[in-house]
């Protein structure tokens, strides 16, 4: 049996320019996968006729499926539907029920009248099939074409998740025999890419050809994903998870989690499963660090909150900062973050709490602390550790950097304190 393939086409100029951000290949892909659909191709064009055509003749080289968003709309600019009118032979007809639809949608629900442009979205090639869009006006269209199936679906991200989801997945394994595709993530912190391939370049050497290795670095950590793909999923699984052993042995020196989630997760984890409860005292991050934790559901279970003390008098009035430490070391040192760990655990009456404070950039800086230092506490009752990070990046980053290593250092310090 051959594997089959997708690839996915995303239409419009507000993507080239970057005005809209394309989350909608990604969702399409992760339901693709889920099925044993690997994505081979994704591809972005504009509103242009030849483009979107010559899109269309090169993935359908490539793949067995392929999946169009965007350029269903009502106005001029949307040609997609004309577009495979022509492409697949047909001529535009009026869909009923598809019209019906659309017709209910302004009378009982919006209660206004129904323009001609409104009404021109029931109107499809007479060569596809149509798919019922729950959720808006523009239906979904399937094509078939030489043993490949071609899919329409509008770009409004919310309307194309309905439809991947009540037809086209639904619909996939019933024109092909999907396979299985099977994945096994861990994360790693504390160590850089290029370290651990090499490693782990004997156990990549060694794996069998249906099973790839990728790796995923982020801000201070690096995933690393085993995938399988095959057509018997017993074997498939055993093998994948007898490999996946072997990888976590490998690298368990630096191994955080053995399953894809991220860090402020892994780390609220930890303190549900103890029944403790962390605070933050925030100044370079700006709450970002609580921003992680708190997007989580389940979180108010162990995070009680956070003093952001970005400004100097927040720090002395509120987190009892010393004004001699602030004229002496500044804020950015190793006794403002202790006097601002112990004062927050104090205050929120947690059982762990984390401080920090930095330079992120791109002003800030002195002759002795540049932009990228960070001083990171964290600490219990009982003991507060610190320690000095010097990151190089933009303000972003290192923002980011300072929220994943303040994460990894508590989680470090709650496994080796209890």
């Amino acid at each position: 049996m051959e594997k089959v393939f997708a690839s996915i086409i995303t239409i419009g100029d507000e993507l080239l320019i970057g005005q809209v951000i394309d989350t909608n290949s990604a969702f399409i892909a992760q339901e693709l996968n889920k099925i044993g659909i690997p994505v081979k191709h994704r591809v972005a064009v504009g509103d242009v006729w030849d483009d979107i055509w010559q899109a269309l003749d090169e993935e359908s080289k490539q793949a067995s499926i392929i999946i169009i968003t965007g350029g269903l709309g009502p106005t001029a600019d949307d040609i997609t539907k004309p577009l495979l009118c022509e492409y697949f032979g047909g001529k535009m007809v009026v869909h009923q029920p598809t019209l019906d639809h659309v017709t209910d949608i302004f009378t009982r629900i919006l209660k206004r009248p129904m323009i001609e442009s409104n009404a021109k979205q029931a109107e499809v090639p007479d060569t596809c099939t149509v798919l019922k869009n729950e959720r808006g006006t523009a239906p979904g269209m399937l094509f078939k074409k030489e043993g490949k199936i071609f899919i329409s679906l509008p770009g409004v991200p919310h309307e194309m998740k309905w439809l991947m989801t009540h037809h086209v997945i639904p619909l996939i394994p019933e024109l092909f025999h999907t396979g299985f595709i099977e994945h096994r993530t861990l994360l790693t912190a504390g160590v850089g890419e290029s370290f651990l391939a090499e490693l782990i370049k004997d156990f990549e050497a060694s794996l069998p050809a249906f099973i790839k290795l990728a790796y995923l670095p982020n801000y201070g950590m690096v995933r690393l994903r085993l995938t399988a793909f095959g057509f018997d999923k017993t074997s498939l699984v055993k093998d994948i998870d007898a490999l996946f052993t072997t990888l976590k042995e490998q690298v368990k020196e630096f191994l955080v989690v053995d399953e894809d989630i991220p860090m402020e997760l892994m780390v609220g984890r930890l303190l549900k499963e103890k029944g403790k409860t962390l605070s933050t005292a925030e100044s370079c991050t700006g709450g970002y660090i609580a921003h992680l934790i708190t997007s989580h559901a389940g979180s108010s279970a162990y995070f009680m909150g956070s003093v952001v003390s970005y400004d100097n008098s927040i720090k002395k009035r509120v987190l009892h900062v010393s004004e001699d430490t602030l004229q002496t070391v500044g804020a950015v040192s190793e006794d403002t973050v202790k006097q601002m760990v112990r004062s927050v655990l104090n205050i929120m009456q947690t059982d762990y709490a984390i401080a920090v404070s930095g330079i992120m950039g791109p002003a800030g800086a002195t002759p002795e602390k540049s932009v990228g230092m960070v001083w990171i506490a964290v600490a219990s009752k009982e003991k507060t550790v610190t320690k000095l990070f010097n990151f190089r990046f933009d303000r972003k980053i290192n923002i980011e950097l300072t929220a994943t290593n303040a994460l990894n250092l508590l989680r470090i310090f709650i496994m080796e304190n209890g």
